[in-house]
């Protein structure tokens, strides 16, 4: 005798070999024996064997059409041997009875089980909805089919090109886009970001790091609300008795600082940091509030940027030549022969701004020799810059006696300028084509040390201010420069041992980052109200928008940071094939890398993987990819004999090994589901 027995959903047949009260011995055609529950199995037979009962009901079940068979089925609970007499007739064998349960089971949609070989018909709503559902799962996968298809023939599908940022970088495994793109790469056998490629969905290496950005971190687009206007300041500001300066680059918009120097010649200088103020107009939830909240910084890239807040607003309170702009001053009073520091104010007021002097122009005028009188100093504000020079150097070499160690800037810094076909900077975003240029731009120049060594001083000087009145702020601290202590960002005052200072704020630049405008809100209350400050300023001791602000920046700078690098990553592999470079000199790094001597490039090289860190080398390179940003070269010969080259410290080479690393895609082939083929989407 044998036995049919449901196993998990699964139907098989054997040999009985014993059978209790409750259970069943039974043999199947494979040999093994099996231990079945009476209440699983379905049907005994003695005729015909186990096999040919199931191919033949399995056979007979797909001449079954469900929507008569769901008409002859009766509202009440029946048997699937009922059904094989109804449908087929009076007299319906077992193995159309076997066909009968087969294709019962196998439909849930039309029939629901409800016991031991007993079904129920389902209603005819719902099997309406189950009957559209089937049809458009069969749909998309016909569809899947054919954009896979598509892909892997070398043409991309106007709804995959749509999805393309999402499908490669965010990707929603279950859209019928990622599942062609899937099928279309184990099709040609070709990784996703190459399938796309030669299908003509990326047009544009450049266009694609781009949208790839805007996608990401700009979903709704950069453009800014319309209607927005920029609040007057209305207080009534007393005028500063300074003639302030800024330095920046000419490009430079949102111009947030500017200096000055009072009491040359009199034993006791006072050193003005001038900062603008937009918090004294801008106040927190309003609508011009909103939108810096949401973009946290401005977005730098060769050739273009994204502004923090609109043109208009940065207008109306950027420290403008010419102009009495509102500020925040910081005022320190020092020696001027031992450059002691005796106190510091801070001030609500309009400055007179006398100029905006630039970098660009003025870097190879005012030198060192210059500034400390070994060359005639023929340069607007010479007095006041050659005591700012003074002074930027005294303050360096304090904290480099707290850091440790000097500050070294033995790498340089680039500037990138692209020109369009006339020679023209680019009046939008550029398009990729560009010719662009590279100069070296030394660290640690005469005006930026000045400028940053000032912005130090009034951070470090705000920071402790806040601290020592209860007022929360946003504070950079880094417990020690060990390897692998990170600078991180909180609301308490803390030592910053990068920098060499007791604490250390970002409040000098509000019209480019957010964090700054929030500590100059919290800065500007205390200048109003003292040691009464902690109660009135808009953000209070442990309060969460304060960590929530930290969070959201945090995040945003980075991914704006990473933008950044790897765009000008991009120009540099765009100004090797411009300029049909195929050799530069290099230093070794570890792990095989190698930095080039006089562009911003990290890259990989054959041959390096032994050299101690600091050989020169020459390297030929590969081929870049500018979609992955990848390149490679291969060490040609090494240009020195000195195996005690000074190596670059850990961190820097830590941010040049991710910097060098290719471009990672959310897609995972190995993980993705395959598409469903259109013949089964009904199984």
């Amino acid at each position: 005798m044998y036995a049919l027995f449901d196993e998990a959903g699964k139907f098989l047949a054997g040999r009985v070999m014993s059978e209790a009260d409750s259970s069943m011995q039974i043999e199947l055609e494979s040999g093994k024996r099996v231990k079945v529950k009476s209440a699983n199995v379905l049907m005994k037979f003695e005729k015909p064997g186990p096999a040919e009962l199931i191919a033949e009901g399995q056979r007979l079940a797909e001449e079954i059409d469900l929507d008569l068979a769901w008409e002859f089925a009766p509202d009440a609970e029946f048997g699937f041997a009922d059904l094989a007499r109804d449908y087929f007739d009076a007299k319906a064998g077992l193995t159309h009875q076997a066909a009968a349960l087969f294709r019962l089971q196998a439909a849930p949609h039309y029939f629901r089980r409800a016991g031991k070989g007993q079904f129920r018909k389902a209603p005819e709503e719902i099997v309406k909805a189950a009957l559209l559902a089937i049809e458009r799962k069969a749909q998309i996968a016909a569809q899947i089919e054919a954009w896979a298809q598509e892909l892997a023939d070398g043409s991309c599908p106007p709804a995959v090109r749509e999805q393309l940022y999402k499908i490669l970088f965010r990707p929603d495994k279950n859209a019928p886009e990622y599942k062609a793109v899937v099928e279309g790469s184990r099709r040609a056998q070709r990784a996703p970001l190459d399938l796309l490629t030669a299908a003509g969905a990326i047009d544009s290496p450049y266009q694609f790091h781009w949208r790839r950005f805007l996608f990401d971190q700009f979903p709704k687009g950069t453009g800014f609300p319309s209607g927005l206007v920029a609040p007057e300041i209305h207080d009534d500001l007393p005028l500063a008795p300074v003639r302030a300066f800024s330095i920046d680059d000419s490009a430079t918009t949102e111009i947030d600082d500017a200096l000055s120097v009072q009491g040359l010649g009199s034993g006791t200088v006072i050193f003005g940091v001038h900062i603008a103020a937009p918090g004294l107009a801008i106040t927190p939830d309003s609508a011009i509030d909103r939108i810096a909240r949401e973009r946290l910084s401005t977005v730098y890239m060769p050739g273009w940027k994204l502004t923090m807040l609109p043109d208009e607003v940065v207008q109306r309170y950027t420290l403008q030549e010419g102009r009495d702009c509102p500020a925040l001053s910081l005022y320190v009073t020092m020696d001027e022969a031992t450059l002691e520091i005796k106190g510091s104010e801070t001030r609500i007021e309009r400055v007179p701004i006398a100029a905006n002097l630039r970098h660009d122009q003025l870097d190879a005028l005012i030198t060192e020799a210059a500034l400390t009188g070994e060359a005639p100093a023929d340069f607007p504000f010479a007095p006041e810059l050659s005591f700012g020079f003074r002074l930027a150097r005294h303050l360096k070499a304090g904290r480099e006696v707290v850091r440790g160690k000097p500050e070294n800037f033995n790498r340089p810094d680039y500037n990138f300028k692209l020109v369009d076909a006339r020679g023209q900077a680019p009046v939008a975003p550029p398009e990729g084509s560009e010719t662009v240029l590279i100069s070296e731009r030394r660290r640690g120049a005469p005006l930026d040390t000045i400028v940053a060594e000032a912005m130090i001083l009034a951070n470090n000087t705000w920071g402790g201010w806040l601290a020592e009145l209860g007022v929360p702020g946003i504070y950079r601290s880094q417990a020690s420069m060990a390897p692998g202590i990170k600078v991180r960002m909180g609301t308490r005052a803390a030592p910053h041992a990068g920098m060499g200072v007791a604490h250390y704020t970002w409040a000098t630049s509000p019209l480019r980052r957010y964090v700054d405008l929030v500590n100059q809100w919290q800065i500007i209350a205390c200048a109003r109200n003292g040691r009464t400050a902690a109660l009135v300023a808009p953000f209070r001791p442990k309060d969460t928008a304060l960590m929530a602000v930290i969070s959201g920046f945090d995040a945003a700078y980075t991914a704006y940071n990473g933008f950044q690098n790897g765009i000008e990553r991009y120009w540099t592999l765009r100004w090797l094939e411009q300029n049909g470079v195929t050799e530069i000199e290099c230093s070794a790094m570890k792990d095989g890398l190698v930095r080039a001597d006089t562009l911003p490039l990290v890259l990989r090289a054959v041959g390096a993987e032994q050299l101690p860190r600091g050989a020169r080398v020459r390297v030929r390179l590969g081929r870049p990819d500018l979609l992955t940003l990848d390149t490679s070269g291969t060490v040609v010969a090494r240009l020195d004999t000195d195996t005690s080259a000074p190596a670059a410290e850990e961190a820097d080479e830590q941010e040049d090994v991710a910097e060098a690393a290719p471009l990672s895609l959310a897609i995972d082939l190995s993980e993705a589901e395959p598409a469903v083929p259109a013949e089964g989407a009904g199984a």
